[in-house]
């Protein structure tokens, strides 16, 4: 049965001019109470959608419909190579959805900004013009997004080059419809320029604050913060930095200026007065938001980007340290005006246990303290995690924590920098793996947990897996043999919470380059697949408010 069509009806004004004893002000009061009633009337027989599932008044979830990434300057040298990937697991739902990566200039943030969209079809003629000549409508109204990498589904990764010049800028990765849920994007790059490295970064989240503990300006070190402007309005960066004797002082740091669409790489050596062994960098957008990162560089002995802090917090746990490293290098700083006493843990076969000598450290406040961890076969424990936590409950004081591990082969050595982490939450990916390269580890920070790991299908051909593993409490597990069978290209991992407690998950990366143990780690970060919206319930009586 065709359901009938409502027509609202013609809001004529009564006649009111038999209502005995009406004056004209009267009618008009009268009038309007008419026309009110009218409109009431159309509001109650629109009936309102009716709301998600849930109680009337309280939040419910909805898919996110846009994500945006900022990846750093690509590092290119005659023998280097840059390469970008992106990826968005399937399950999104909506309208078909679209995934571009390009560089960051100011006609493509203007072109992000304000997306052209294709004419629709059967639209008509403006009036004199030739029915053969394009529509007004088909005309771009500004600058086209110029596309380095194009993600067409979901499911299956896409890769290609960075620009391929020293002074290339940052890139930026936008993901609408359904390919916006757990959209990612990584970044690696491979030199062997001098000493061989490999150079590892996860595109994230303009901001406006970021924290990099374990940079240094010391000896061979070569580090610089990079500052990339994504959005359409300029934005003003502060620089600050701490060392084991506080907070580093220089005007040079203050009001950077970053125009829409440029990129800013800034040497720290420049801004330390000196050669500083441990720094604390905080980012802090002013005004605007801005992506950041820290590369660095200890001369022969290594480089890659330093993984973003989580954020200050009284504990905090840094995951994905490998098997085979030889040392490591603990950097702990805190902004706060209280000193910080902490006990040192590591995860184990049995556990978290404390490592004999390294119990605790301590950190003065406004500085940077440090620890330093020698491995040997006999001492290794495989693949481990590093707690920190109040040494007193009752002081419980926020800190940041970086981490520089080291691996050794025939006296070449590669290094990597981890970072305090957050849980994977309901989920997390990461894009850019490869077959007989990659080893997920992953630790459950406090009771024990299972999670599924899923392979996707490689860019280019292979069939996509998937294994439930289970991650007792204060242990890291590493998982390995996860390559999708007839893998062709760079493929993406999943990581799902199925059941117990929190789980912190990093991928590790390696590729020997003569002899060199090249690698390079990163974290695996909840996706944001959804966010949180209040339920709305029609009120009619907004029309008179």
């Amino acid at each position: 049965m065709k359901k009938p069509t409502l027509k609202a009806p013609k809001l004529k004004a009564p006649d009111l001019s038999a209502v005995a004893g009406g004056s004209r002000t009267g009618q008009s009061l009268l009038a309007g109470v008419a026309v009110l009633g009218l409109v009431f009337g159309i509001a109650e027989l629109r009936a309102p959608v009716a709301p998600a599932a849930g109680a009337a008044g309280k939040r419910t979830t909805a898919q996110v419909e846009r994500t945006s990434l900022v990846c750093p300057p690509p590092l290119q040298g005659a023998v280097g190579s840059t390469g970008l990937t992106l990826f968005s697991p399937e399950g999104g739902g909506g309208s078909t959805g679209t995934g571009v990566l390009g560089d960051v200039t100011p006609d493509n943030v203007l072109a992000a900004q304000n997306p052209v969209r294709p004419a629709p079809s059967g639209s008509a003629q403006p009036s004199g013009q030739p029915s053969d000549a394009p529509s007004a409508a088909a005309k771009p109204a500004g600058p086209v997004l110029d596309a380095r990498v194009t993600l067409a589904k979901p499911g299956v990764p896409v890769t290609g080059p960075a620009a391929n010049n020293d002074t290339a800028p940052g890139t930026f990765a936008i993901a609408t419809g359904s390919l916006a849920p757990g959209f990612t994007a990584t970044q690696t790059t491979t030199s062997e320029q001098g000493s061989a490295s490999m150079s590892g970064a996860r595109c994230a989240p303009s901001g406006t604050s970021f924290w990099f503990a374990g940079a240094s300006t010391a000896g061979d070190r070569v580090d610089y913060v990079t500052l990339v402007n994504a959005d359409s309005l300029p934005a003003v960066v502060d620089l600050r930095l701490y060392g084991d004797k506080g907070l580093i002082e220089n005007e040079l740091a203050s009001g950077i200026a970053i125009a829409p669409g440029t990129s800013q790489q800034v040497l720290l050596s420049g801004l330390s007065k000196g050669q500083v062994g441990d720094l604390a960098v905080h980012v802090v957008a002013r005004s605007g938001r801005i992506g950041a990162g820290v590369h660095a560089r200890d001369g022969g002995r290594g480089a890659d980007w330093l993984e973003p802090s989580a954020d200050p917090a009284a504990t905090v746990t840094i995951p994905g340290i490998p098997s085979d490293v030889t040392t490591a290098h603990l950097v702990v700083a805190t902004d706060s005006p209280d000193d910080a006493d902490l006990k040192v843990q590591l995860s184990g076969k049995n556990g978290w246990f404390t490592p004999a000598g390294k119990e605790s450290i301590h950190v003065k406040a406004g500085m940077t303290a440090s620890l330093d961890f020698q491995f040997t076969a006999e001492t290794r424990d495989g693949a481990s995690a590093i707690r920190l936590t109040p040494s007193d409950p009752g002081h419980a004081t926020p800190v940041v924590a970086g981490l520089r591990v080291d691996r050794e082969n025939k006296g070449k050595t590669e290094a990597a920098w981890l970072s305090a982490g957050v849980p994977v939450g309901a989920r997390a990916s990461i894009a850019d793996n490869r077959g007989g390269q990659t080893v997920l580890l992953l630790t459950a920070t406090d009771a024990d947990a299972k999670v599924k790991v899923s392979s996707s299908a490689g860019a280019a051909g292979g069939t996509p897996a998937s294994k439930e593993v289970p991650v007792p409490a204060g242990t890291t597990v590493a998982v390995d043999g996860i390559d999708p069978a007839g893998l062709n290209g760079p493929y993406a991992l999943t990581v799902e919470t199925v059941s117990g407690g929190p789980v912190l998950a990093t991928r590790q990366l390696s590729a020997g380059v003569r002899d060199v143990p090249t690698f390079t780690i990163q974290q695996l970060r909840d996706d944001q697949a959804t966010v949180q919206v209040p339920q709305v319930a029609a009120d009619p009586g907004v029309v008179l408010k």
